[in-house]
C-alpha cells in the first residue's frame, strides 16, 4: 500500500518537491599568456623612457626606417647628469648613445654596463675619469669610442684592451702617454687610435746653413 503525506487537517497529499536546478557555470576567465603580459609591460616601460627622454631634451629614433635598433643622443640637451641615464634601461636595441658635452660622471657610467649591444658611444668633453672606463670593459659589441678632452690616462686605457670589436678610438686632449697608446695598439692591432696633434711633438725644420764665403787671396 502506498503511503501517503497528508497535510495536517486537510487529509489531501503534500505535493512533491521540485528539484532545484544545478546553477550556471560562469565562463572561465580570460588570461593573458605571461609572455605577452610580459610584452606588453616591457613596451609601456619603453614608451614612458622614451617620454622621459625627449622631456629632458634628448632624442629617440631608430636607427633607419627598416631597422628597429634605435639610438638615444644627449649631445644637444641642456643640463644632462647621471640621473638621466636610468632611462636608457628600457630602450630596446640600444646601439648608439651620444653623452658628449653632457654632465655625466664615473658613477653614472656604471649605469650603462647592461646596454650589450652598443656599438657607438660619444663621451667627448665630460668629467669622466680612469675609473669610469671600468664600466665599459664588458660592452663588447663597440666599435666607436670619443674620449676627446677627458681626463683619462694610460691607467684608463688597460681597461679598454678587452674591447676588441673596437675599431675606432679618439684621445685627443687626454692625458694618455705615447707609450700607453702603443701598448693599447698591441692589445687592439685592429683599431684606429686618434690621439690629435701636439705642438711638442711638432719639429721646427732644421735651419739651412750658412754658406761662408771663401776669402780672396
Amino acid at each position: 500500500m502506498k503511503r501517503f503525506l497528508f497535510v495536517a487537517g486537510l487529509g489531501q497529499a503534500a505535493p512533491k518537491a521540485t528539484p532545484a536546478k544545478p546553477a550556471a557555470k560562469a565562463p572561465p576567465a580570460k588570461t593573458t599568456p605571461p609572455a605577452k603580459a610580459a610584452e606588453s609591460n616591457t613596451a609601456s616601460a619603453e614608451a614612458k623612457a622614451i617620454q622621459a627622454i625627449e622631456k629632458l631634451g634628448g632624442s629617440v629614433r631608430k636607427v633607419a626606417q627598416n631597422d628597429d635598433r634605435q639610438e638615444v643622443d644627449f649631445h644637444l640637451a641642456a643640463d644632462i647628469t647621471d640621473e638621466a641615464l636610468n632611462y636608457l634601461v628600457p630602450i630596446s636595441k640600444l646601439i648608439y648613445l651620444h653623452l658628449g658635452k653632457t654632465k655625466v660622471t664615473d658613477a653614472g657610467l656604471a649605469k650603462l654596463k647592461g646596454l650589450t649591444q652598443l656599438e657607438t658611444l660619444h663621451l667627448e668633453q665630460t668629467a669622466i675619469t680612469d675609473a669610469g672606463l671600468a664600466h665599459l670593459k664588458d660592452l663588447k659589441a663597440l666599435t666607436y669610442l670619443n674620449l676627446y678632452g677627458t681626463a683619462i690616462t694610460d691607467k684608463g686605457l688597460e681597461h679598454l684592451k678587452g674591447l676588441t670589436n673596437l675599431k675606432n678610438l679618439y684621445l685627443w686632449q687626454t692625458k694618455v702617454t705615447k707609450q700607453g697608446v702603443e701598448n693599447l695598439k698591441k692589445a687592439l692591432p685592429n683599431a684606429s687610435i686618434d690621439t690629435g696633434w701636439n705642438l711638442a711633438d711638432i719639429q721646427p725644420p732644421p735651419k739651412p746653413e750658412e754658406k761662408k764665403e771663401e776669402k780672396k787671396p
